[in-house]
C-alpha cells in the first residue's frame, strides 16, 4: 500500500514538474516573440516617421525651421534595428526553434557596440528635439498644420505629435534589459543557451549604464559650452553673495598656486591635450587671418582693370594678346578661383574656428571647477553641494580626456584637408592659366620656337628675372640702409590696441624668435608677436622669465626673446623737423629740410635750438643707433632714404644711424633769429 502511494506521489510530482516546465517554456516563447514582434513594429513606425511624415512636413509652406534637426541620428537607430532583424531572418529560424534563442543572443552581442554608438548620440540629442517641438507648439497655426500632416500620414496609430514617434528609441533601449531578463527568468538554467542569454542580459544593462553616463556628460558639456553675450549690467545683476564668495575662493586658491603656497593638482595627460588644443587653435586663427588677407589682396587686384582703358596700341599684336589674356584672367579665371577659395577653404575654416569655442569654454570651466575641487578634496565628508561640485569637476575632466583627443584629431584632419584644397585650387589655377595661354601661343613672340626650346627660353627668362629682382633687392638693401617698418596685420593691430589700452605703450614688447613653453604656465608664441610686460620676474624672483600678457593668455616667456616695441605713429610728437641752415666750406648755403609742413617753415640757426634724446632707444640692427634719454643729438637728415619722416638720421657719441623721430626732443637755447 505504501509503495503504491509513493509511486502515485512520484507520478504527481513528475506531472507537476512537467506542467511547470511547459508553462515556463510557453512564457519564454511569449517573451521571445514579444521581443521580435515589438522590434519589427518599432522599426516600422520609425520608418513611417522618417520617410512619410518627414517628407510631408517638408512640403509645408512656409518651410519649418530646423526640421532636419528633429531627425538627427535617427537613421543610425533605424539601421542598427534593421540589421538586428536581418541577422535573425538570415538564420531562417522561428521563436519555436530551440536554436532561435542562441541566434538572438549572438545577433545582439555582435551589434552591441553599434547599438550603443547609435543610441547614445540619439539620446544625448533628444533634449534638443523636445525643445524644438515646444517652439513649434508656441506657433498655434503652424502646430495645427503639423498635427494634420502627422494624423493623415499615420492614421493607424492616431499620433498627435512627432514626439510620439521620436520618443520610441528612448523607450526601446531601456526595454531591451527588461525583455532579456524576462526571457532568462523563464529559461531553464540547464538550457544550452542559458549562459549566452545571461551574458546578453548583462551586456544590455551595461550598455544602458554607459549611454546614461554619456548623456549626463553631454548635458554638462552643453551647459558650460554655451556662449552668452552679457553686458556689464547683466553681469552685475548676476552677482550675489554666493557667487562672490565662490569667485573669491577661486582667486585665493589661484594665488596660492602662483606663489607656491599650495600645490597644484597636475594631470600630465590633460596638460598635453590642452597644450595641443591651444597650439591647434592658434594655427587655425593664423591661417584664417592669412586666408582673409589673401582674399582681400585678390579682391583689390581684381578691382584694378587696366585692360578696360584704351592705351592706343592698335597694331601692337603682342600687346593686344596680353590685353585679351588679362581680360580673361580678371573676368573668368580669377573670379572663379576666388569663389572656389571661399567655398572650399574660407567657409570651412570659419566654421572650424567657431567649433573651437565650445571646447575652449569647457577647458576654462574645468580650471574653475578644479580650483573649487581642490578646496574640498581633503575634507573627510562632503555636503550635498560639495559632492555636486566634485562630481561636476570629475565629469568635465573625464569628458575632456575622452573627447578632446578625438576633437583635436578631427580638427587637425579638417585643417590638413583645407590646406590640401588650397593646394589643389592653385594647381587648377595654374592649369587654367596654362590652357588660356596655349590659345594665344601662336600669336605671341617666340611662338615659332620648338616646345623644348620655348620652355627652355621661358625658364631662362624667369630665372633671369628672378636674378634681376634679387639683385635689385640686394642693391636697395645695401644702399638704402634705413630700418624697414613692416605693417602690422589686422589681428596684430587689434592685439596692439588691446594691450596698449590695458597696459600702456611703455609695456609693449615684441618677440625676436619663436618660443615653445616647456614649464608650467609657459607660453608658446611665434616670432614677431606682441606682448605686454606684467612682471620682469617670475614668482621665484627669476628675472630670466618675465610674466607677459599675450592679448588673452598670460604666462612666462624668456626675457632674452623680448625687445621693446617702438610703435611708429602716423602723427608723432614734436620732433626736430626744422629747417637748419649751415654754411659749407665753399661759402655756399647748405639746407636740410626738417619741416613736416612745407607751408609753415621756421628757419633757425643751430645755436637757437638743441636736440636731445627724449627716451631710451636700443638699436635693433646695424643701421640704427642706440640713445640714452637726455643726451644731445645732432640731426643729419629728418627722414630715411625712402623719404619717410618716421625715422631720422642722427649722430651721437661719434656714431651715425637711424632713430625714431618721435624719440627726439627740441629744446630752445636762444631766441635770437638768424638773419
Amino acid at each position: 500500500m505504501e509503495i503504491a502511494l509513493a509511486a502515485t506521489r512520484t507520478g504527481n510530482n513528475e506531472a507537476a514538474a512537467k506542467e511547470r516546465a511547459e508553462r515556463e517554456a510557453q512564457r519564454q516563447l511569449l517573451a521571445t516573440e514579444e521581443l521580435v514582434y515589438t522590434e519589427r513594429n518599432y522599426l516600422r513606425l520609425l520608418q513611417v516617421c522618417t520617410c512619410t511624415i518627414r517628407s510631408n512636413l517638408q512640403k509645408l509652406q512656409p518651410p519649418l525651421p530646423n526640421l532636419d534637426s528633429m531627425f538627427l541620428y535617427i537613421e543610425e537607430v533605424i539601421d542598427v534595428s534593421g540589421r538586428l532583424l536581418s541577422l535573425l531572418d538570415q538564420k531562417q529560424v522561428t521563436p519555436h526553434d530551440p536554436l532561435f534563442l542562441e541566434t538572438l543572443c549572438d545577433a545582439f552581442l555582435s551589434l552591441s557596440t553599434d547599438i550603443e554608438s547609435a543610441y547614445k548620440e540619439y539620446l544625448a540629442n533628444y533634449n534638443n528635439v523636445t525643445a524644438l517641438e515646444s517652439s513649434y507648439k508656441q506657433k498655434e497655426p503652424l502646430w495645427t498644420e503639423m498635427v494634420k500632416v502627422i494624423k493623415s500620414s499615420a492614421p493607424e496609430v492616431n499620433a498627435t505629435s512627432l514626439s510620439f514617434f521620436l520618443v520610441m528609441p528612448v523607450q526601446r533601449i531601456a526595454r531591451y534589459p527588461l525583455l532579456l531578463q524576462t526571457i532568462m527568468k523563464h529559461t531553464d538554467p540547464g538550457h544550452p543557451a542559458y549562459s549566452l542569454l545571461e551574458q546578453t542580459a548583462h551586456t544590455s544593462i551595461a550598455l544602458n549604464c554607459r549611454i546614461n553616463e554619456y548623456k549626463r556628460f553631454r548635458e554638462v558639456a552643453d551647459k558650460y559650452t554655451k556662449t552668452e553675450t552679457l553686458t556689464i549690467r547683466d553681469k552685475i545683476n548676476r552677482l550675489n553673495s554666493h557667487s562672490i564668495a565662490k569667485k573669491t575662493a577661486r582667486l585665493s586658491q589661484f594665488i596660492k598656486h602662483e606663489t607656491g603656497i599650495a600645490p597644484k593638482l597636475v594631470d600630465e595627460e590633460f596638460d598635453a591635450l590642452e597644450g595641443f588644443f591651444y597650439l591647434l587653435e592658434n594655427g587655425i586663427a593664423v591661417l584664417h587671418e592669412n586666408v582673409e588677407t589673401y582674399l582681400s589682396h585678390l579682391q583689390r587686384f581684381l578691382s584694378c582693370r587696366p585692360e578696360e582703358f584704351d592705351l592706343d596700341m592698335d597694331g601692337e599684336k603682342p600687346a593686344i594678346c596680353y590685353k585679351e589674356i588679362t581680360t580673361a584672367l580678371r573676368q573668368w579665371i580669377l573670379p572663379t578661383f576666388e569663389k572656389r577659395m571661399r567655398t572650399l577653404v574660407h567657409k570651412p575654416l570659419c566654421a572650424l574656428r567657431e567649433l573651437l569655442v565650445g571646447p575652449r569654454n569647457l577647458i576654462r570651466k574645468r580650471l574653475d571647477k578644479l580650483l573649487d575641487y581642490e578646496l574640498i578634496e581633503e575634507k573627510p565628508s562632503l555636503s550635498y553641494d560639495e559632492q555636486a561640485v566634485a562630481n561636476t569637476y570629475k565629469t568635465i575632466n573625464t569628458l575632456l580626456l575622452n573627447e578632446l583627443p578625438q576633437f583635436n584629431g578631427l580638427a587637425l584632419t579638417l585643417l590638413w584637408g583645407m590646406l590640401g584644397a588650397f593646394s589643389c585650387l592653385h594647381k587648377d589655377l595654374a592649369a587654367d592659366m596654362e590652357q588660356l595661354f596655349q590659345g594665344f601661343a601662336q600669336q605671341l613672340p617666340h611662338s615659332s620656337l620648338e616646345p623644348n626650346a620655348f620652355w627652355e627660353w621661358a625658364e631662362c627668362s624667369v630665372l633671369e628675372g628672378a636674378r634681376m629682382l634679387e639683385s635689385l633687392c640686394r642693391n636697395v638693401e645695401d644702399q638704402l640702409n634705413a630700418p624697414i617698418v613692416q605693417p602690422l596685420s589686422p589681428g596684430s593691430q587689434k592685439c596692439l590696441k588691446v594691450l596698449t589700452d590695458k597696459h600702456g605703450s611703455g609695456k609693449i614688447y615684441q618677440l625676436t624668435g619663436h618660443v615653445v613653453g616647456t614649464r608650467d604656465l609657459d607660453l608658446s608664441l611665434n616670432r614677431g608677436e606682441l606682448v605686454a610686460i606684467i612682471s620682469e620676474m617670475d614668482t621665484r624672483g627669476d628675472r630670466r622669465r618675465w610674466l607677459v600678457d599675450a592679448g588673452g593668455p598670460r604666462g612666462y616667456v624668456p626675457s632674452s626673446k623680448l625687445v621693446r616695441y617702438h610703435q611708429v605713429t602716423m602723427d608723432p610728437p614734436p620732433s626736430p623737423h626744422l629747417t637748419v641752415t649751415t654754411m659749407d666750406c665753399a661759402g655756399g648755403v647748405r639746407r636740410h629740410s626738417y619741416t613736416p609742413d612745407p607751408v609753415r617753415t621756421v628757419s633757425m640757426t643751430m645755436s637757437c635750438f638743441q636736440v636731445f634724446a627724449g627716451y631710451d632707444f636700443t638699436a635693433r640692427s646695424s643701421h640704427e643707433v642706440s640713445l640714452r634719454a637726455g643726451e644731445p643729438i645732432r640731426v643729419l637728415e629728418p627722414h630715411d632714404k625712402r623719404g619717410s619722416r618716421d625715422w631720422s638720421l642722427v649722430e651721437v657719441r661719434g656714431q651715425r644711424g637711424y632713430v625714431p623721430s618721435n624719440y627726439l626732443a627740441v629744446v630752445p637755447t636762444s631766441t635770437t633769429p638768424y638773419h
